[in-house]
């Protein structure tokens, strides 16, 4: 894309993060695996950049059996070693412990509401929120929508679900558009939020 173009501010000139901002961050999605895999980046996240996740995402993804939850959620002492040995992931042992625990409690919403999807966008009433941000000075770390998330992700048995954490998933999954509105995705993104997208 033309240098012309304006981005918001975070994804600053690295291709591949310039890729997942153009395509992706932000786009309201409704697919459950797509979410796991998300809320299990987001988790990795924690205390590392978004870059550094994002460049291990395709080993994550042959990792933990392209993020199909029933799979994970069968991970046991030899799987869980397995991870613990493989450079291409965060090699963190409680998080690698919280993504099958998180396995776990994702199945179990599921059946009880038919689909995460069905449960997470309850939090916003089936709408994304367009927050219309000047800056990404104006952008907040956590909201009283993440806390509310947060919250009851845990009360689930969710870990690495932190409300900074869930904010940043609520943005990445459409929850939230967070795209300043100086932005070309801002328009773009507001238009895939409508009813009639």
């Amino acid at each position: 894309m033309s240098s012309a173009i304006v981005r918001c501010a975070w994804c600053g000139n690295d291709p591949l993060y310039q890729a997942y901002h153009d395509t992706e961050w932000g786009v309201p999605l409704h697919d459950d695996r797509a979410l796991f895999e998300l809320l299990t980046l987001e988790g990795a996240q924690a205390g590392l950049s978004w870059i550094t996740v994002l460049k291990k995402r395709e080993n994550y993804r042959r990792a933990f059996a392209n993020f199909d939850p029933e799979a994970v959620a069968r991970f046991g002492d030899a799987e869980t070693a397995a991870l613990l040995a493989n450079p291409g992931i965060v090699r963190n042992r409680l998080k690698i412990a919280s993504t099958i625990a998180n396995a776990r409690a994702f199945l179990a919403i599921q059946a009880e509401f038919g689909s995460f999807d069905t449960w997470l966008w309850s939090f916003v009433e089936g709408c994304p929120i367009d927050e219309r941000r000047a800056d990404i000075g104006a952008v907040p770390a956590s909201t009283p929508l993440s806390d509310a998330l947060s919250k009851a992700l845990k009360k689930r048995g969710f870990r690495f679900v932190g409300s900074t954490i869930c904010y940043a998933f609520l943005q990445a999954a459409g929850l939230v558009n967070d795209h300043t509105v100086d932005c070309f995705r801002h328009r773009e993104v507001t238009a895939l939020s409508s009813p009639a997208a």
